[in-house]
């Protein structure tokens, strides 16, 4: 009680303690005063409302008053708050009252004036105690009096109505207290806060310690006001700067510090271990501002003497560039297996932060994929880049010497780097190969140069050099072990792709040698075709035209799964199989069931020798086109469909049976026969052409159906418009695409006829096909024609059943068929000299360029083929 806070609430309880009395004597006088007002202000009214309240008269007049006036009564006075309601006749007697053990007696009060029509207010001690009441006469419509009615109330009531003040006079005096309360304490909270809590020997204490630590501290202290008028500096700020002695109240800018540090000081800005310079001196400066949690308006500056600091961290900084340089470049350098875009990453990853320009050299074997042998004496530029785009070197793709008597040279020799931080002597030899671009570079300004070998595996594949020009400090020893280490990740990257593009280069070969080189000669197509590997290389995509008996031709187009040589060599065994059925004739689906067989039989072979899930299977579809009857039979095992547009643009996907996939076995292929019109399109390719891992089939589908919907293209416009739509860029999988135009064989160009079953019908064959070749002008053809009918007739009509049938063909060639019943197939075999059959088929196979059997549904066919004069 002794402090200020609690004197400031001992005189606000005081304060408070006599507005509460002097509140309570007036309230009492005040109540005193209104009860008797209050009552009979309220009893008139209430007397007043009832006798002149409807139905009074009526009920004053009826046998029983009190039957009807009682409730009534009750009612009103509970309504009202009244402490009664009483109704009497002109005599005085009560009809109802609160208690009913005082109806019927004599009414206590003065009724002589409401007798006389007048009301009369009077305090009374009634039955229920001292009250308040007032009478009222009850008149008829002429004004006589019929009854009186008198309502009262207690002036305890009113007194009780009085004493609930109290309680607001006592809250009120509780609030003040409170508020008194409050106050003090945040009274007393603010003195402790100016404080500190402390009292004045603590004060004293502090300022003792903080003077201690200001004038001890090695940190530099400046107090500065919001003026910027310096209020306090211990000794080490009075050091560093120097300051002096009546450095306090005076400003900043007047005591002649450096500008940097002055600007600082005076512009208020918060900062952070800046480091500005004073005289000889490197200041680490930290400002912040006095008044952020509520002080007075200023600012604190420390001042830490980093000279030497400095240094160490400049060395620290420029050693964590180097090794930026090599984490960055880690992971830019070799992002790809290209060997000239590994080289320009090279470069660009050592500039603007190594050097301002770098080229990179390789050994024209490098770019091939080959290893180089020996030293080059010309290497191509593969990567360059600089500071700036007008560079005077020599640009990429060019050749570039290799001067003797330079650094380069001298590195290319040695095999390690060589550092040179004088270009002279070097711009004299430049200036005898390359005077212009000798000229060029000391004009641009390259003084300084570190040439490093690319060396991999031991070998040394080219040469990396780094050049300053807008740096004036050469290269030093830690830039070489920098470069070193840059160079040598790069060569390695460098190695890899090199490798990478011999290894790919030797797969390409071997797939394009396994693919077709060319397309064969016939007349039942017009192709074109198109083949693309993936971007990681060769795969087992394939397509073949194959020329069948009777001027029909196969196509095939066939799919296996994965990628590298050994797709590729699967590819060539399973091109090669079609190929040796396909000179069998079969049909397509039969055809498929024995690709089917040798797919098995190379897993098998390939799962024995240790290479587990090397194949895992493959897809073809193969179809025979039939320039004679226009016709199209085809099957497919696990491929996408063909494509036919028709001649007048329709897009059209035969739904054709798709078989398994080649290597499951013993599962039936299906063959479907279509109408080609002359003209129409067949577009077969392989699933890298319409799927892609972005892409959904069926978009692909669509896409392709709108790239051949110009059925006005030729087959070769059409495989460069289906490629510029549906693969702008290169394909992550293999295509094959192909596109066959239809063309049909003229009607003139076929002769057939029925031979009947006895052998003077052979003279008649020969008779027909010598007037048919006649008609077609291929007379020198007779003799052979005649021999050859005369044997495949004759054989037919004594060993086959009918019918039998001969067709001339005139093709390229002139083929001549006989077809019969029977499937059994005629042999060529050596008749001894003894013999005197036997020679019919040798007679043929000796006349005729080729000639086979093909088999159909209902028999076989034997046909040759003669070469055309």
């Amino acid at each position: 009680m002794r402090s200020v806070a609690g004197q400031v609430f001992v005189l606000q309880v005081v304060i408070v303690l006599l507005l509460v009395v002097a509140a309570g004597v007036e309230l009492v006088l005040q109540s005193r005063r209104d009860i008797t007002r209050e009552a009979a202000n309220r009893s008139l009214a209430v007397a007043q409302a009832f006798a002149n309240s409807p139905g009074i008269i009526e009920a004053l007049s009826t046998p029983e008053p009190t039957v009807v006036l009682q409730p009534r009564a009750e009612a009103a006075r509970v309504t009202s708050g009244v402490d009664f309601i009483v109704v009497m006749n002109t005599e005085g007697i009560r009809y109802t009252h609160p208690m009913p053990d005082r109806i019927g007696k004599k009414f206590v009060g003065t009724i002589a004036p409401a007798l006389a029509g007048n009301t009369v207010i009077e305090s009374v001690n009634g039955t229920i105690g001292p009250l308040v009441q007032a009478t009222v006469p009850v008149k008829e419509t002429d004004g006589s009096v019929v009854g009186i009615v008198s309502a009262g109330v207690r002036k305890a009531k009113i007194a009780d109505t009085a004493d609930q003040q109290l309680p607001l006079l006592l809250a009120t005096a509780a609030g003040a207290l409170a508020l008194a309360t409050a106050g003090t304490a945040l009274v007393g909270r603010r003195l402790r806060r100016q404080t500190r809590g402390l009292g004045p020997a603590e004060m004293t204490r502090m300022y003792e310690h903080h003077d201690a630590v200001l004038h001890a501290v090695r940190e530099g202290v400046l107090i500065l006001d919001g003026s910027g008028t310096i209020l306090l500096a211990n000794d080490e700020a009075r050091r560093l700067l120097p300051l002096p002695a009546d450095t306090e109240g005076r400003k900043v800018a007047a005591l002649g510090l450096d500008r940097p540090l002055t600007d600082l000081l005076i512009s208020g800005e918060t900062v952070t271990d800046r480091v500005v310079s004073a005289g000889e001196r490197l200041l680490a400066v930290n400002v912040r501002a006095t008044d952020i949690h509520g002080g007075p308006p200023g600012r604190v500056v420390t001042l830490r003497d980093s000279t030497e600091l400095q240094a160490l961290s400049g060395r620290a900084e420029l050693a964590g560039r180097r090794l930026k340089l090599l984490y960055d470049a880690s992971g830019r350098i070799g992002t790809s297996l290209d060997v000239a875009r590994t080289a320009q990453e090279l470069a660009d990853s050592a500039v603007p932060v190594f050097a301002d320009f770098v080229t990179v050299d390789l050994a024209e074997p490098v770019l091939r994929g080959d290893e180089p042998g020996g030293t080059p004496s010309v290497m191509f530029r593969a990567g360059h880049s600089g500071v700036r785009p007008d560079s005077p070197f020599i640009p990429v793709g060019e050749p570039v010497p290799l001067v003797p008597d330079t650094p380069r040279a001298r590195a290319m020799a040695s095999g390690d780097a060589v550092l040179e931080p004088d270009l002279t002597a070097a711009f004299a030899a430049w200036q005898q190969y390359h005077p212009d671009r000798a000229t060029g570079v000391q004009e641009y300004g390259v003084h300084a140069l570190l040439t490093v070998p690319l060396q991999a595996r031991g070998v040394v594949l080219g040469m990396a050099s780094f050049w300053r020009s807008d740096r004036p400090e050469p290269f030093d020893e830690d830039d070489r072990s920098v470069a070193e280490e840059l160079v040598a990740r790069a060569a390695l990257c460098i190695d890899n792709a090199r490798r990478y593009t011999r290894e790919h280069a030797m797969a390409v070969t071997l797939q394009h040698s396994l693919l077709p080189g060319g397309l064969p000669d016939q007349s039942a197509l017009d192709l074109a075709y198109r083949y693309l590997p993936a971007q990681s290389g060769v795969g087992g995509d394939w397509f073949d035209v194959i020329p069948l008996s009777g001027a029909r031709v196969a196509l095939v187009v066939g799919d296996v799964v994965g990628h590298g040589l050994h797709a590729a060599a699967t590819m060539g065994r399973l091109r090669t199989a079609v190929h040796n059925f396909s000179a069998l004739d079969l049909a397509p689906d039969e055809l498929l069931t024995h690709l089917d067989d040798v797919v098995s039989r190379i897993d098998q072979e390939e799962t024995a020798g240790g290479m587990e899930g090397a194949i895992i299977g493959a897809t073809c579809l193969y179809a025979i086109y039939d320039p004679v009857s226009r016709r199209c039979r085809l099957a497919r095992a696990g491929h996408l469909p063909a494509v036919l547009v028709h001649p007048d643009g329709t897009v059209e996907i035969p739904d054709t049976p798709v078989g398994p996939p080649l290597g499951l076995r013993g599962m039936p292929f299906t063959t479907a026969e279509l109408e080609v019109p002359e003209g129409a399109q067949l577009v077969l390719y392989t699933d890298g052409l319409v799927e892609a891992r972005t892409r959904d089939i069926d978009i692909g589908l669509d896409l392709l159906r709108a790239a051949l919907s110009h059925a006005d293209r030729s087959p070769e416009e059409t495989c460069r418009a289906v490629l510029e739509e549906l693969l702008p860029h290169r394909p992550e999988d293999d295509v094959a695409l192909l596109v066959a135009r239809t063309r049909a064989l003229p009607a003139d160009r076929v002769a057939e006829w029925v031979v009947p079953p006895d052998p003077a019908a052979v003279a008649e064959s020969r008779a027909a096909a010598t007037a048919q070749l006649r008609r077609w002008d291929l007379e020198l053809l007779e003799p052979g024609t005649e021999l050859v009918l005369s044997e495949l007739v004759t054989n037919a009509i004594r060993h086959a059943a009918g019918p039998i049938r001969v067709r001339l063909l005139f093709d390229r060639s002139l083929i001549c068929e006989v077809s019969d019943g029977s499937s059994t197939s005629p042999r060529l075999r050596q008749a001894s000299s003894t013999d005197e059959g036997g020679r019919g088929l040798f007679l043929v196979a000796q006349i005729a360029e080729r000639w086979g059997t093909r088999y159909t549904d209902t028999g076989k066919v034997i046909w040759a083929e003669q070469n055309l004069p």
